[in-house]
Formats: C-alpha cells, sequence, structure tokens
C-alpha cells in the first residue's frame, strides 16, 4: 500500500504530492518527534517520579491495590516509574502504533512485562470489563497529554472520558492540577509579528490595508521558548495572572468556557500582547510543581530547565487599545476542547457584559492566512527594508520595466514609489494576489502596479504589454520553502524569464551564497541526542526506532530551526560554501563544493548550522542567517525572520580548538559558467577532494573526535547542487 506525501519542490515552488511506501509517513513522524527531548527533561522526570510516589503511596496508605492507567505512555516510562514506586498493575495506552511496540521493547528489557499491559488504541476506544483492555478501572491516573498550549493535544476530552469510563471516583491523578497564567504587555517587537506596520519610503508612506488592521488575526497560538525574548522587548501592562485552574483528579469537562481576572493597568501604554504559560501540580498540597514559566522570571535565570516540546505562548489581541495607568481592566481567556483565545475590557465593560463571550479569532482580511507571524515581522523590519530600497534605488529608473518574483512580496510596491515606467507583481496564489492589492489600494496604487496571478513560465510578453524586463526582482520569499535553498525558485524562475529579459537587465538580487557554520548548542542537541537510560531505566529501544526512523531514507539531511530561539557557540569561522550567479541561468549538470574548515574554539560540535546570504547590489547583502558578527566567545546572532538549516551530527565531537583555525579551501567542479564561485574554482576538483569515511551506503560515519587541542581538528564538507531537484545533498564529517 502507498500513501501521499506533500514535499516543496524547489524547481517549481509548488507543493508536490509524492507516493511513498506506507512505513514512510510514520518514519518521519519519528525521525523529527522530540520523544528524545522529553526523555531529556530531567525536570519533568523527576517531577512526575515524585508525583507517582506520592500517589502511590496515598492509595497504599488506603489499604487498595493500586492500579494505574497511563494514557499516551510513550516510552513507558511513568508506568516503570509507576511499578518501581510500588504499584501493582500499570495499564500504558498508546494510540501511534510503532511507539507503542517501542514500549512493549522497553517495558520487556526492564523486566516489566508482566505488570504493565501496552494496549494500542486511543484511550476513548479503550474497553474496561471481563472481555475488555482493563480489567478494572485504575485508581490512579497518570497521564502527559500537555502541549505549550496545554490543551491543544486532547487532554480535556481524554480526560473527560477517562473519569466517565476507566477510572474510579476520587481517583488520584498525575498531574493532580494544572493553571495557566498570562500577562498583559506592550511590545513592539511582539506585534510586529500581527499586524503590517507604515512603512517610509523616501518623502512617501505606505499605509497598510484597513481590512488587515481591523482583522483579528490567526487563531493559531504562537509558541515560542520566550525565554530568548528579552524583558527589555515588552513592557507589562499587568500583574501575573492566574486565568484557570484544571483539577484532573475530578471530572473534566471539556465545553467551552471562559475565564477572567481583573486588575489596575500598571501602567499607561498600547494593549496588545498576552503571554502565556502553565504550571502542572504532581500532588493535591502543590509542594511538587514543574513549571513552564520563562527563565527571566527565575531569580537565577540559568537555573531555569529547558525544554522544547513544552514552552510558552504569545497571543494577540484582537485589536491593541490604549490603557491608562491605573484603569481597571478585565483580561478574559475563552477556550474550547483544543485551544485557548484572548480578549481584553474594562472591568466596567466585563461586569456589564449580556452578550455571547467573545468568538474565536478568524482572520477575515486573508493576510494572516498569506503571511506567517515571522513574515509578518520581516515585512515590518525597517532596517530591511531601508536595504531593499536602498538597492532598487540604484538600478530603477525612469525607463524601467519591474518585474517582482516572491510570493506576497511589497517589493514591487516599493519599486514603483521610486519611479519607474511600469511595474510587475507574480502572485501565483489568489489569496496572495488579494492581499497585495488591498495594499494597492488601501494607498491608491491600483493599476500603478500590475498584479498578475501567473507563475514566471506563464508570463508572456504580451502580459508584459510587448515590453522587456529591464529590473527583475526578488526578496526572495516562497510559502512553500522550508529550507533556506529552497529560496533558489527564484533563480528557476529567473531561467523562465530568460527570453523576456533587456540586454544587461539587473538581476535583484544578483547571487544567493549558501554559509555554514559548526556550532555547539547550548540545549537544542536534546532533540536529536540518543537518550540511552533515563531515570535509570533503559529507553534504548526508543533510541534504536529513531534511528531505524531516521535511516529509512536520507538520514543525513538538514532540517529547519528559528536559531534566534536556540542560543549556540560557534566553533568555526562562518564560511561560504557555495555562490549561486543569478545573472546566468541555472546551469544543467550538477554543481559541486568540497572543503575543509578548522575548528577554531573549543566545545563539542553537536552539528553544522546553514543559510543564505542574498547580494543585492555590489556592496548591500541581506543575510537570512548571522546578522552580525561572532563574538570573542563564538555568541551568534540569528535572524528572527528566516528558519536557519541545521545539520545534526549522530554523535557529538568534542573540539579543543586552540585558536589557530585556517581554512583549507578543496576546489570546486561545476558546469564552468562560474554560476557557482564557492572559493577559487578550476572546474575540477576531483584529484583535491579530501574523501569522506563512507559506511557504503551513501552516508557519512561519524565517529567520536578526540581533539589534541594541536588545532589539527577540522570540518569535512561536501556539497552538490542538483538542479532537476532544487535541493543541496550534503555530507559533513569531523577529523
Amino acid at each position: 500500500m502507498k500513501t501521499f506525501c506533500g514535499r516543496a519542490n524547489p524547481t517549481t515552488g509548488a507543493l508536490d504530492w509524492v507516493e511513498e511506501s506506507e512505513e514512510y509517513d510514520y518514519h518521519q513522524e519519528i525521525a523529527r518527534s522530540c520523544y528524545a527531548d522529553m526523555l531529556h527533561d530531567h525536570d519533568r522526570n523527576e517531577k512526575y517520579y515524585q508525583g507517582i510516589r506520592a500517589a502511590v503511596g496515598r492509595v497504599k496508605a488506603r489499604g487498595e491495590r493500586v492500579i494505574v492507567l497511563d494514557i499516551g505512555t510513550g516510552t513507558g516510562l511513568l508506568s516503570m516509574m509507576a511499578l518501581t514506586a510500588g504499584a501493582d498493575l500499570c495499564y500504558a495506552v498508546e494510540v501511534f502504533k510503532p511507539m507503542a511496540e517501542a514500549a512493549q521493547r522497553i517495558v520487556e528489557k526492564n523486566g516489566f512485562s508482566d505488570r504493565i499491559k501496552i494496549i494500542n488504541k486511543h484511550s476513548t476506544e479503550v474497553t474496561v470489563g471481563p472481555d475488555g483492555d482493563m480489567l478494572t478501572r485504575a485508581n490512579i491516573l497518570v497521564t502527559e497529554l500537555f502541549d505549550t498550549e496545554l490543551i491543544g493535544e486532547g487532554a480535556l476530552p481524554s480526560y473527560e472520558h477517562a473519569h466517565i469510563h476507566l477510572v474510579q471516583d476520587g481517583c488520584e491523578a498525575v498531574p493532580h492540577r494544572a493553571t495557566v497564567y498570562a500577562q498583559l504587555v506592550e511590545s513592539e517587537l511582539l506585534w510586529s509579528w500581527a499586524q503590517l506596520q507604515p512603512l517610509q519610503v523616501g518623502g512617501a508612506r505606505l499605509l497598510p490595508p484597513p481590512e488587515v488592521a481591523r482583522c483579528a488575526g490567526a487563531h493559531s497560538v504562537c509558541d515560542i521558548q520566550l525565554s530568548q525574548v528579552e524583558p527589555h522587548s515588552f513592557t507589562p501592562l499587568g500583574p501575573l495572572c492566574t486565568m484557570f485552574t484544571v483539577d484532573f483528579s475530578k471530572p473534566v469537562s471539556s465545553a467551552p468556557q471562559n475565564h477572567s481576572s481583573g486588575f489596575p493597568a500598571q501602567s499607561s501604554g498600547r494593549a496588545q500582547v498576552v503571554l502565556s504559560w502553565w504550571d502542572i501540580d504532581m500532588d493535591p498540597n502543590g509542594t511538587i510543581v514543574c513549571s513552564m514559566a520563562p527563565s527571566w522570571t527565575y531569580p537565577e535565570p540559568r537555573s531555569a530547565p529547558w525544554r522544547d516540546h513544552w514552552m510558552q505562548s504569545v497571543y494577540f489581541l484582537p485589536a491593541e487599545r490604549t490603557v491608562v495607568q491605573g484603569e481597571e481592566l478585565s483580561l478574559t481567556v475563552s477556550h474550547d476542547d483544543y485551544s485557548l483565545w484572548y480578549s481584553l475590557d474594562s472591568a466596567s465593560q466585563s461586569g456589564n457584559r449580556v452578550e455571547a463571550p467573545p468568538c474565536r479569532p478568524c482572520c477575515t482580511c486573508q493576510a494572516h492566512l498569506v503571511w506567517t507571524r515571522p513574515r509578518f515581522g520581516e515585512l515590518n523590519d525597517k532596517h530591511r527594508t531601508e536595504s531593499y530600497v536602498a538597492a532598487l534605488r540604484s538600478v530603477v529608473n525612469a525607463d524601467s520595466v519591474c518585474v517582482g518574483v516572491s510570493d506576497g512580496s511589497l517589493l514591487p510596491v516599493l519599486a514603483h514609489m521610486l519611479g519607474p515606467k511600469k511595474v510587475f507583481s507574480l502572485e501565483n496564489s489568489r489569496m496572495s494576489k488579494q492581499v497585495i492589492e488591498q495594499v494597492l489600494d488601501a494607498n491608491s496604487l491600483r493599476g500603478k502596479v500590475q498584479v498578475l496571478g501567473i507563475r514566471a513560465d506563464q508570463l508572456s510578453s504580451s502580459d508584459l504589454g510587448g515590453e522587456q524586463i529591464s529590473v527583475l526582482m526578488g526578496e526572495p520569499y516562497f510559502s512553500t520553502s522550508l529550507l533556506p535553498w529552497h529560496s533558489l525558485f527564484f533563480w528557476y524562475c529567473r531561467t523562465s524569464l530568460a527570453g523576456l529579459l533587456r540586454p544587461g537587465a539587473t538581476i535583484l538580487p544578483s547571487s544567493a551564497t549558501l554559509w555554514m557554520l559548526a556550532v555547539e548548542f547550548e540545549d537544542l542537541w536534546r532533540i536529536r541526542a540518543p537518550c540511552g537510560t533515563c531515570e535509570g531505566f533503559d529507553v534504548g529501544p526508543m533510541d534504536d526506532m529513531v534511528q531505524r526512523s531516521m535511516d529509512f531514507r536520507e538520514s543525513r539531511e538538514a532540517e529547519p530551526h528559528p536559531l534566534w530561539e536556540y542560543p549556540c557557540r560557534a566553533l568555526t569561522t562562518p564560511m561560504p560554501v557555495m555562490t549561486f550567479d543569478f545573472t546566468q541561468c541555472v546551469p544543467q549538470q550538477p554543481i559541486t563544493s568540497q572543503g575543509s574548515v578548522q575548528l577554531k574554539r573549543s566545545g563539542r560540535c553537536h552539528g553544522v548550522a546553514l543559510w543564505m546570504e542574498f547580494q543585492l547590489t555590489d556592496d548591500i547583502t541581506v543575510s537570512m542567517g548571522l546578522t552580525g558578527p561572532v563574538g570573542d566567545q563564538g555568541e551568534c546572532q540569528w535572524s528572527l525572520h528566516r528558519r536557519q538549516a541545521v545539520y545534526f551530527f549522530r554523535t557529538p565531537q568534542e573540539s579543543s580548538g586552540d585558536g589557530r583555525s585556517s581554512l583549507t579551501p578543496l576546489e570546486s567542479s561545476g558546469d564552468g559558467r562560474s554560476s557557482l564561485t564557492p572559493l577559487e574554482s578550476s572546474g575540477d576538483a576531483r584529484s583535491s577532494l579530501t574523501p569522506l569515511e563512507s559506511s557504503g551506503d551513501g552516508r557519512s560515519s561519524l565517529t567520536p573526535l578526540e581533539s589534541s587541542g594541536d588545532g589539527r581538528s577540522s570540518l569535512t564538507y561536501s556539497f552538490t547542487f542538483q538542479p532537476s531537484l532544487g535541493d543541496i545533498k550534503m555530507d559533513l564529517e569531523l577529523q
């Protein structure tokens, strides 16, 4: 049996549906899961263990046999904790079949298979009785059904069903309760992710469409590592409020609810954003607490536990409103069975409310469906806009015919404001086209920029009124791009438009360069690191399962991450490894680049960060990765708007770099048309390639590196750009 999977096609900019074997989907799910992150979360594991011990003790003190129901068991870790604490029997429910099979192997390996029954079902399908999945109802309910928003994984319906059908009245629950907290703030940074701001272009001002300004925005939560948002980036307008509590030891309702908290405004400002997180009490007395609070709420921020499976939430109010210090406010959180949303009223309005509670936000302007939150931030980045305007100003004149190729881009509008002859914008998406037309209408520019709802390969001379293109421009940004080099779709568009270009036409950007940097992550390594043992239990079968899934197909590939959320140290000098010349067409033959770079700082090398940098003009570049020089200790500052790629090593490598780093570039082979200029190219690098050790399956074999500290530790790389696929294959190895 086959399955169809959506995959970005960088050569067409489209999402292709590709037929894969039936195993592919769940192998991808496992390979990109965060099971390891949860098992590496010692604070979580320790608090669960303490709570389970206490719950088992309370049941035993009543003279009862301890029967545990573990919903969402995953590896079976919590069930094994329960038996070690003295439970008599555990029913461990896991709906994901590969995980249930791994849990079975894990409990067998740890000697618990006679008292842990793995049930491969959704908990709402579990039955109780002589012929059921469970012989009797449980008197301890253990769950880990939470996400960053607490209820987004269906915790409420699962608890509701369990209390009705699967557990005894008055059962113990671990966790015992959850509490959701929220704080109202003003933040120019965070609000820039929700609303389009006015842009200044010379003496002119580009205004956002009123439809966008009035729109409540997308309903989905913005989950981020709030610890990486500096406190100076926002102003609290109210105290940290306790919004609601759920007691999991009692019957739970999944029906929609509203909870309000009143307070006087602490300061005057613009109420825009709600920061939210939760904690869970593992025991009834609240002495065992696992908190999701960001690190800057701790007296010692570095003591805060790190986790990526539970982060913090940012909610955007439907509309910003001005508040005055001392004004009595009422913050309301509403939720259904899967999501939360917030609204703000004055206390008097809240008390007099007779109408229905606020509905869940819904985008009515389409902009919040076209532009992601990082994309809103990118469009609102004034420094970035200034770079593009400066580049356009240097090439646009009164005779220019400009064509823009990017998704939902304001670049053609900015170009028009500089006075060219004609401007065209190619927007293949109907919604993107309508959003850009809203921008034009809001600024009385309808007809001044012609928005064409076609692809670049469909553009004809008649569409341009017989004109030839003198300036082809792109950011580039494409909504289907997952990895940094997927933006090379601009190169394919430029190639398809070659016949419509004037001789000597300007291509902006003129080139793109792929950069790499070997890094030591502060915490992100946990999501891919094998666990081995966890709290004294052998979870090796899970490591094996993840590795098999990563080996299923092209395991050694990079994955996208917003690195501004994940601090890291540079262990090498940032290095350009491939440059793509947009003034030339896409070559027919693959392009390769090989070389090595020495590690200059000591540390543990977890992987390699990769990003693109675009050369707008000879002296203007825009980076989608590092936004400043690397600090003396290897500190990195990353773009807030784009995801970078990370190539994780299977085994972290130790480096004792002595600072005497030197680049050892190897030659590059291409098609001879200088569309690749990583370093110096002779057009043939076959004799200068440093071989990578191979496991025989085309993937590099990684072995731990013991560095002698003599500066000889190096990162060897090999990159191949495949024009037929629009993708980059890579092999990296530390030697």
